[in-house]
């Protein structure tokens, strides 16, 4: 294995990444198939179809002999690396770096200068950041004495963050984190602790665990009455399996901050007994402790919803009140009053029993809006027949409400239902009745049926709703086997708490993903300001001005080293496609692909340009796709990356010059044009792992306005 040996140690010293020469080191091994720490030519050849390279017999010898320079017949060591570099070879890479080298073998400072300036459009900055650039990615130090920039060093730039399509400054926390709950998207899970279908999947802590270690702040927990007296989660009335409550709440409390220090809500299906609600509310505050928000940050009546810097490190329960947060702060102040009375008169504690016996008191000065219930509450020192009290039509009988009918439903328990504060479930009825009636500290929960039928029926109001009240949207239950729906549609009408079976890779956790890799991946990114105004006009139907158009052009150049689909077959080569996917408003959403090139996965060239008009940018995302065409069935897929179109990385405004110009094809031809900038696009996987160093290399051009106005 001393070749092997040789072959990392050179990689090592070359400067890029830890990832490259652990690669490098793999088609090694994969290629050397006695284990000889040397490759023959046959060898060779069976890796270059590991490799996804259909190369003519002969100029493949080419290169091998070209490579042994120790005239052994074999490659080893560096020999192997001088084989990589040669089939790695960019042309399209090497034509823009001689389009700015005056001697072609290397960028000057001033040289790269330029090349930031008019290709990336740096801007300003363009002096300080070529420098910085030469210092972090030229592999020579002599290169970096001398402040210039080989052609490795330029490829290194631009495979590296720096020449991401994402843009770094979105990677960190960068937005806002003062405004208030309601003003974010959620990233949000369904039936969190399912790890398979709805009916027959197993139930376990680590759905709870992915959830919040891939960024969801919005967990779900159906709870039932479970065997000596612990409450379980699972599916109610099917064959899902089922965990304690107990065990759900310490994972959360374990996990809950490893990824983001913003708050965690806790979305309560309750569907336990009395008994079993007070031993939720005994897990909830001893297992939490500290982390469990109980009551409003300050003591105070709120005027609004915290903000997740406030609530940092918090986990906050969403569900069923029995009353409202004002007549939770005004009875903890009477308890606080009434203790103090009560200090030396313990013998009037049995008047106090009868007196609550026989006057039952409703507490919700809204009964009105609950139709036929009517809520009680048992005083502080109840004991559970007296907790039996059902929620049911009113009676002049005390004794009806001790012993009640067969039909009737236990109230909540008090001790769970102080544990709400801010996110207090309430039913939707209209959006007018919500407006009269409702707090914004009331939150109402949709299924993706009814909350597209409200898009569609009465959007604008919809986006009003969201701006002062918090939103859950779930899956259909027609959904069985943990499909999703797309989420841009939810999110264009403002809904927050878009909640997605995270369980299940594809297109549409792709979106999700897309969205909430920004700011950090806390869980948390702000809504465009059209969304967070109450009086909005903004109609995600029928979107209209003051919101800015703009037009894409995205040159698709080039791929690099494309898995494919199936390792398994050694002699099979991917014919790869690139497919462009704009998601948004309805106009706003389409998609476009390049002509596939055949028997081709480890350097593709295109070379095809695909223009998008985009009315809504700030609702935008962009999904890259790679597909393995295949004209008898639906294509294979390869990989993807999802990003929002404000994330795109781009340099600073220019003024509009070429609105009126045809789109170019050459991507050579598009250097005059504003926000441009040659990008690598580092794909992912199906379940969103990432694929390095598969990437695909585009220019990528946003101008202000429609294509063709003449503003």
């Amino acid at each position: 294995m001393q070749g092997l040996q040789h072959l990392v140690d050179f990689v090592t010293s070359m400067d890029q990444k830890e990832r490259l020469d652990q690669w490098l080191s793999d088609w090694f091994q994969r290629g050397d198939k006695n284990q000889d720490g040397r490759m023959s030519f046959p060898e060779v050849q069976r890796l270059l179809h590991l490799m996804n390279v259909e190369m003519d017999q002969e100029y493949a010898l080419q290169l091998f002999q070209a490579a042994d320079t120790s005239q052994s017949g074999t490659l080893e060591g560096e020999e192997f690396v001088e084989f990589y570099k040669a089939l790695t070879k960019r042309p399209e890479v090497q034509e823009v770096f001689e389009n700015f080298s005056a001697d072609g073998q290397k960028l000057t400072l001033l040289e790269f200068v330029d090349f930031l300036r008019e290709e990336q459009k740096e801007g300003e900055r363009a002096s300080d950041l070529a420098l910085e650039l030469i210092n972090r990615y030229e592999p020579s130090d002599s290169g970096k004495v001398r402040h210039v920039l080989s052609l490795d060093g330029f490829l290194s730039y631009l495979c590296s963050k720096d020449g991401d399509v994402f843009n770094p400054a979105c990677l960190p926390i960068y937005q806002d984190m003062t405004q208030p709950l309601n003003h974010y998207y959620i990233n949000s899970s369904h039936n969190t602790y399912l790890v398979g279908d709805q009916l027959c999947g197993q139930s376990s802590v680590e759905g709870y665990i992915r959830a919040l270690k891939r960024g969801c702040r919005c967990v779900e927990v159906d709870i039932w009455d479970g065997p000596s007296g612990e409450p379980i989660v699972y599916h109610g009335h099917t064959l899902t399996s089922r965990i304690p409550f107990k065990d759900v709440v310490a994972t959360v409390a374990q996990y809950a901050f490893q990824t983001s220090d913003y708050p965690v809500i806790l979305s309560l299906e309750n569907h336990c007994t009395w008994e079993q609600q007070q031993v939720m509310a005994l897990h909830l505050t001893e297992i939490l402790g500290e982390q469990l928000l109980s009551t409003t940050l300050d003591g105070l009546l709120p005027t609004q919803l915290p903000s997740p810097e406030e609530l940092r490190r918090k986990i906050l329960v969403k569900g069923k009140k029995i009353q409202t947060l004002e007549e939770d702060l005004e009875e903890e102040e009477e308890e606080e009053v009434l203790e103090s009375q009560l200090e030396g008169e313990q013998e009037a504690k049995p008047e106090l029993e009868a007196q609550f016996e026989s006057e039952p008191q409703e507490l919700s000065p809204r009964s009105k809006d609950k139709k036929k219930d009517k809520v009680v509450m048992c005083p502080p020192f109840c004991t559970p027949i007296c907790c039996q009290i059902m929620v049911q039509a009113p009676s002049s009988k005390p004794e009806s409400l001790l012993f009640p009918k067969q039909k009737s439903k236990p109230i909540m328990c008090p001790s769970l239902s102080a544990l709400v504060v801010y996110l207090k479930a309430v039913s939707f009825h209209s959006f007018t009745h919500s407006r009269e009636h409702y707090r914004f500290y009331e939150t109402s929960s949709f299924s993706e049926t009814k909350a597209k039928s409200l898009i569609k029926e009465a959007g604008n109001a919809f986006v009003q709703h969201n701006a002062w009240q918090l939103s859950r949207v779930y899956p259909s239950g027609l959904r069985t086997d943990s499909s999703n729906y797309n989420p841009q549609e939810l999110w264009n009408a403002g809904c927050q708490m878009v909640a997605m079976n995270v369980q299940t890779a594809g297109l549409e956790m792709d979106i999700c993903d897309g969205l909430f890799r920004q700011n950090g991946g806390c869980g948390y990114v702000l809504k465009p300001d059209f969304l967070r105004d109450i009086q909005s006009s903004f109609h995600p139907e029928r979107p209209i001005s003051p919101f800015k158009a703009q037009t894409l052009l995205i040159q698709v150049i080039s791929g690099q080293q494309l898995p494919k689909e199936d390792m398994t077959k050694e002699r099979s080569i991917v014919d790869p496609l690139v497919r462009v996917e704009i998601f948004g408003v309805r106009p706003d959403t389409t998609r476009q692909e390049t002509s596939y090139v055949e028997n081709n996965g480890f350097n593709p060239y295109w070379g095809q340009t695909l223009c998008f008009r985009v009315l809504v940018p700030e609702l935008a995302l962009l999904r890259f796709v790679v597909n393995d065409y295949n004209w008898k069935t639906r294509h294979d897929f390869i990989g993807q990356y999802t990003l929002p179109w404000t994330c795109m990385q781009q340099g600073g405004p220019v003024p509009q010059t070429l609105a009126s110009s045809p789109a170019p094809a050459p991507f050579l031809m598009l250097s005059s044009c504003p926000f441009l900038g040659y990008r690598h696009i580092h794909l992912l996987s199906k379940d969103g792992t990432s694929l390095h160093p598969a990437t695909i290399f585009v220019h990528i051009c946003i101008r202000e306005g429609l294509e063709g106005d003449e503003s």
